[in-house]
């Protein structure tokens, strides 16, 4: 017989009955009835219930065991008078003649059993306990599923898996590094990687065809509900001689199947997954992450307020402001509140207001009354837009308004409950703009990634306005979530250096930055494309978890702390001596 256990806890049914077990696990619960004391024993996969009478001499010592203690339980499985159906082991129970005690718990600062509503920050101190709960226990258990499918579908379809370095050189790649100083290096340091983007480049390069990595990635920067600060995994991909459809292949085979696969019923898109350019995402969704559950549809509406008879947005288009228009079908006969509050929420933005055109039974109301019969006819067949339906407008900044119609638009689903239930939908954003304007400086930066291949290569970069050019770039959309990011590179030196300089970097910046590579791909480089899912977010998705930090065993806080192992922490002088670095007091 096996020391421990003879099975687990979620093993035993009807035919084991009779059969001597033994039991290893967690007290999960215990309830004493009197003349019976019954246990809930819990491991990895399940719970068992067991039970010691009264008259056993075992009675006594497991009333004085707390809850969350560790246990072996020797005795007989025998069926159960009251089966429990909710329970795949509720057939059975153990009637137990021998306990070894293992661990004694002392008293729980979170439950385990039931629910808890203990705050955050004391569910991380204690993750270990909270990691015991049933939910959280179960949402790590799904990423391992995940994350080991992810591996098959990618090796079934040609990728190897390499590793890439942890130190590596800082880059600027958008967000903060994190840096780690270098004893043998006095004065210089390590980045953390933000990805392994050079580095699956130079597989390329090394004539490695295929990549794949679940990828450690570390950005210092600020956490969302969506993003874990510090460090979070992606399924990083490259792939040689490959364009941009070939990379939309590989992932819609890969998480098509992985969103099919886990998503527990739910409808899922499938391949191939619709395409929307970056421009059209921002006109019709208001953004470039649009949630295509949502059913409304933005339109610009500028050109029908050209001397429309309303004389505050033809005020607006003549000052060179644009305006957005949303047709709510069936919301004729909304009350006036109902537009009120959108009014008043545009107002709070910083927009002005709101206007609306309501086609009720009693008539046209909102700012019908300033348009002309024929205005009239020209909003309904412009906006598709007829009896019993409402259209509401926004006008703004044209840098602006779009972002903000996005946010009508989101508002405006929520509180008229269209967002379709229980269905992941899915897009490719394609044609992202190459370079983008900084509002403050008017520089050209780079918008999405600085190692994309330009649409038109050097001729573009030479004879185009920098923001007019657009780039092989795309991300993948789920459920208004960026899950993927990805792009064609650019593998050519001379078209790389061009499009730094034009992003403020002269060449020896270039060199200096990602020597590496340039220096690589002047010795022969494939065309090369990839992209990189996002592993918390999927499984976040999947799980219809609110909190990224619910799917990561081990998260730190909203303040970038890990409560558990008390980190960030100080560290001795004699540390900080060592790695030629000095501690300046901050003055407040």
């Amino acid at each position: 017989m096996l020391e421990y256990r003879t099975h687990t806890c979620q093993e035993l049914r009807a035919q084991n009955a009779g059969q001597r077990v033994k039991l290893s696990g967690w007290i999960h619960r215990k309830r004493n009835l009197g003349n019976l004391c019954f246990i809930d024993l819990r491991d990895h996969y399940g719970i068992t219930q067991c039970v010691v009478d009264s008259a056993s001499d075992l009675f006594k010592k497991i009333e004085e065991i707390r809850v969350e203690s560790v246990i072996t339980v020797d005795g007989l499985a025998v069926m159960r008078e009251s089966v429990n159906k909710n329970m795949p082991t509720g057939d059975i129970e153990v009637k137990v003649d021998g306990i070894e005690i293992h661990s004694l718990a002392d008293v729980l600062p979170i439950q385990v059993f039931g629910d808890d509503n203990a705050p955050e920050d004391l569910r991380l101190k204690y993750r270990f306990l909270d990691l015991r709960r049933e939910k959280i226990h179960n949402n790590i258990i799904l990423r391992s599923k995940v994350i080991n499918r992810i591996r098959e579908l990618m090796i079934e379809q040609g990728f190897l898996e390499y590793q890439t370095p942890i130190l590596t050189a800082s880059s600027p790649e958008g967000a903060r590094d994190f840096l780690v100083p270098s004893r043998l290096n006095p004065g210089k340091f390590y980045a953390l990687p933000q990805s392994p983007q050079q580095f699956k480049q130079l597989l390329m390069v090394s004539g490695f065809d295929k990549y794949f990595q679940i990828a450690p990635c570390f950005r210092d920067e600020d956490p969302r509900a969506d993003r874990s600060p510090g460090e979070f995994y992606q399924l990083d991909i490259e792939m040689s001689f490959a364009n941009q459809e070939d990379v939309f292949q590989v992932i819609e085979k890969t998480m098509g199947s992985v969103f099919n696969e886990f998503s527990n019923g739910k409808k899922v898109d499938q391949a191939p997954f619709i395409r929307i350019a970056f421009n059209d995402a921002m006109l019709k969704y208001g953004s470039d992450k649009p949630d295509l559950r949502n059913p409304l549809i933005i339109q610009n509406a500028t050109s029908f307020f050209n001397n429309s008879g309303f004389g505050v947005y033809d005020a607006k288009v003549e000052n060179r402001e644009e305006i957005r228009a949303i047709v709510l079908k069936g919301c004729g006969e909304k009350p006036r509140s109902f537009f009120d509050k959108l009014d008043g929420f545009a107002k709070a933005e910083g927009f002005g207001g709101m206007a609306y055109v309501a086609l009720s039974s009693s008539g046209a109301k909102g700012i019908a009354k300033f348009f002309s019969e024929e205005k009239m006819e020209e909003l309904k067949n412009n906006f598709v837009f007829d009896n019993g339906d409402a259209i509401v407008f926004v006008g703004g900044n044209k840098k602006l308004i779009n972002k903000f119609a996005g946010k009508v638009r989101t508002k405006l689903g929520e509180e008229l409950d269209l967002i379709e239930k229980d269905a992941y939908r899915m897009c490719w954003i394609v044609d992202f703009p190459f370079y983008e304007e900084n509002e403050e400086t008017g520089a050209v930066e780079f918008s999405h990634n600085p190692f994309s291949m330009p649409q038109g290569g050097m001729d573009a970069l030479l004879n185009k306005n920098p923001f007019e050019i657009l780039a092989y770039q795309y991300d993948m959309v789920c459920n208004g979530v960026e899950l993927a990011s990805g792009a064609v590179r650019n593998h050519k030196p001379e078209v790389m250096y061009k499009a730094f300089e034009l992003a403020g970097y002269d060449n020896s910046v270039v060199d200096n930055k990602f020597g590496g590579m340039i220096n690589a791909f002047k010795y022969g480089a494939p065309p090369h494309a990839g992209c990189a899912p996002g592993i918390d977010r999927t499984i976040m998705l999947l799980l219809d978890e609110p909190i990224i930090r619910d799917v990561i065993a081990f998260p730190l806080n909203g303040k970038a702390q890990d409560l558990l192992m008390q980190a960030p922490n100080e560290v001795s002088q004699q540390q900080i001596d060592d790695l030629h670095i000095k501690l300046v007091e901050i003055k407040e």
